[in-house]
């Protein structure tokens, strides 16, 4: 089973959020490991997708397999930074990472309903984009693996927050459940709407 502590997690939060506030080069853009690791927590879209990922992975995995669908995200979004950094560009990036945070909602709204394949693999293919949109909003020639490291961190941290949310989600029913799966499902729809 699955267990995290919340104030452990809440402070590693709090340390990811205030460590994109200090920069030691001002001016330098999105280019060191700060700027990396706040980046996730900069955009709603990136935030939402990841912690819903979280949630979805209590939702609809077996308790001893729950970290598969932050794992496959964490690995997608990597290989979307490294697509994008060679300078392969996806089309439809922008609106794909919104509409990936309804998809989201949807999936989460279906639970164990939805098989874990093809559920893992729409949350690759959206971490995909997420990856893409990272990638190509942090400044070229930077070290990579340095970078690299920023995002998956911070992404980690967010997919573990969206598990405990998904734990509480459970504890308090399925209206809880279904709440928050309209909320991000009408969240996504409005991002696409701004970004057509």
């Amino acid at each position: 089973m699955l267990k995290l502590n919340s104030r452990r997690l809440a402070t590693a939060a709090a340390l990811v959020l205030a460590a994109g506030t200090a920069q030691a080069h001002p001016g330098h853009g999105a280019a060191g490991f700060a700027d990396a690791l706040a980046h996730p927590f900069m955009g709603l879209d990136h935030l939402l997708a990841m912690v819903a990922v979280g949630a979805w992975s209590v939702a609809a995995l077996p308790a001893g397999r729950r970290l598969a669908g932050p794992a496959v995200f964490l690995l997608m979004l990597l290989a979307g930074v490294a697509l994008a950094w060679s300078g392969v560009m996806l089309p439809g990036v922008e609106a794909g990472v919104a509409i990936s945070v309804t998809l989201f909602g949807v999936m989460l709204l279906a639970g164990r309903r939805l098989p874990a394949v093809p559920g893992l693999l729409m949350v690759g293919a959206a971490a995909l984009l997420h990856g893409s949109a990272h990638g190509s909003e942090l400044v070229p020639g930077t070290d990579m693996l340095v970078t690299a490291s920023g995002i998956a961190l911070a992404s980690a941290v967010l997919h573990a927050l969206g598990l405990m949310a998904g734990i509480r989600l459970q504890a308090m029913g399925s209206w809880a459940t279904q709440l928050t799966a309209a909320l991000l499902g009408s969240s996504g729809l409005v991002m696409l709407a701004t970004r057509l």
